[in-house]
């Protein structure tokens, strides 16, 4: 399968930091890998009813927010959730975009499992912060979520930045976003499956 990239912008503003450390990195990959960028701000997703009690999810309409980021989704072999660092997670929106994974998973004739194991999850976040360990949360997010769905994750590329453009000072983090892509991530695991392991 042709390597093809969904870059899914979970900030509620354009060409933020995050945004910005995403293209830097994206910039590196080869001329043939396809690129699909959505901006949830852009494409807002209605909030998320649970339905797995009661009924059956169905398929999105076409022409739909869900519709287009489902499609995205499962035409991607590499998903690159790009979301600031909001209290020490995901965002608002990129939450929401997560949420109805689950009822993706329990959308009949669907198996979103199925189609999504094997393929890679990556993470871009910028924080305004000098310590990376309180991205901790977001990376647990993000792993977590791979290694449920059998996918392979990237990790998380993190950058520092709080006012417009800040992250194109941070010299380490366009450093490291020049090769994040062409590593070859393994399967996730989650945290106690690691230490098991050790």
């Amino acid at each position: 399968m042709t390597r093809r990239f969904l870059f899914v912008l979970g900030s509620s503003r354009a060409d933020g930091n995050t945004e910005l450390l995403a293209r830097r990195a994206a910039e590196q990959l080869p001329a043939d890998v396809g690129q699909q960028w959505i901006s949830l701000a852009e494409q807002p997703l209605p909030d998320f009813v649970d339905l797995r009690r009661d009924s059956d999810h169905v398929h999105p309409p076409a022409g739909t927010a869900p519709a287009l980021l489902l499609d995205a989704t499962l035409a991607a072999t590499d998903i690159v959730i790009a979301s600031p660092l909001y209290w020490y997670s995901v965002s608002g929106l990129t939450k929401r975009y997560l949420d109805y994974w689950s009822g993706w998973l329990r959308t009949p004739g669907l198996d979103f499992k199925a189609a999504m194991a094997g393929r890679t999850l990556w993470g871009v976040a910028a924080l305004a912060d000098s310590e990376p360990s309180v991205a901790d949360p977001l990376i647990g997010t993000l792993n977590n979520s791979a290694a449920y769905l059998g996918m392979r994750f990237g990790g998380v590329l993190l950058g520092n930045g709080s006012r417009r453009g800040d992250v194109l000072h941070d010299t380490a983090a366009l450093a490291r976003a020049k090769t994040f892509f062409a590593q070859e991530p393994p399967l996730a695991r989650f945290p106690h499956e690691t230490r098991a392991a050790a």
